[in-house]
């Protein structure tokens, strides 16, 4: 299970502004910008996507362009899911939730979890685990002894889903989209699938 809300995509004009800088050519610009009150929309011009295309098809260096264009977004995911994306910390920032401060916070529930690939075993095992983190978080309420505090952090299982806010960039979507897209993880398909609802999002997911 995967969850993200809250995407804001922006940087388009500083990138456009930048990708034109080497050969002068702002004058070909044709990107506009419109504000409606405290709205702003921008439209990106033929001519300066056209020069984005050929750029990403030339090569990282030359898409230099593609690391301005930011992406924020809240993720709600499983935590073997998290560790995986992490594997692309350059030009990423994430803010999660903090499981060693709120752990105890609430009740365990299934809800919790990400649990909807789980075998009949496997269901079994997770509602026993989460019975016996009950458990721990009670007598660690009741007596404040660390021991069951790091009882519960120790055996919490990987398919619990944690809360978290992430920056990105367009250069790092397009490294993930083509390494990912077809990986065995259904949260990598619905990944790939929020990419490519991202605006100009042939910049990123064509070859």
């Amino acid at each position: 299970m995967i969850k993200i809300e809250n995407t804001e995509t922006y940087g388009f004009e500083a990138a456009i502004r930048g990708m034109r800088n080497p050969m002068n050519s702002w004058d070909k610009s044709d990107s506009e910008s419109y504000q409606y009150g405290f709205d702003i929309t921008f439209k990106l011009g033929e001519n300066d996507l056209e020069l984005m295309k050929q750029l990403v098809k030339a090569g990282t260096d030359h898409s230099k362009f593609m690391r301005m264009i930011t992406v924020t977004c809240d993720i709600t995911a499983p935590l073997f899911w998290t560790k995986e994306l992490d594997t692309y910390k350059v030009g990423t920032v994430r803010n999660s939730c903090s499981t060693m401060h709120t752990i105890h916070k609430k009740k365990f529930d299934i809800d919790d979890f990400s649990f909807d690939n789980l075998s009949a075993l496997g269901m079994n095992m997770l509602q026993d685990t989460i019975c016996m983190l009950n458990i721990l978080r009670k007598y660690y309420i009741n007596t404040t002894e660390k021991s069951f505090w790091y009882d519960m952090i120790a055996i919490l299982p990987s398919c619990y889903n944690q809360r978290f806010t992430w920056q990105a960039n367009y250069a790092v979507l397009r490294n993930i989209y083509h390494a990912r897209k077809n990986h065995k993880l259904t949260e990598w398909h619905d990944f790939c699938k929020w990419i490519e609802s991202l605006p100009y999002s042939e910049l990123i997911t064509e070859d």
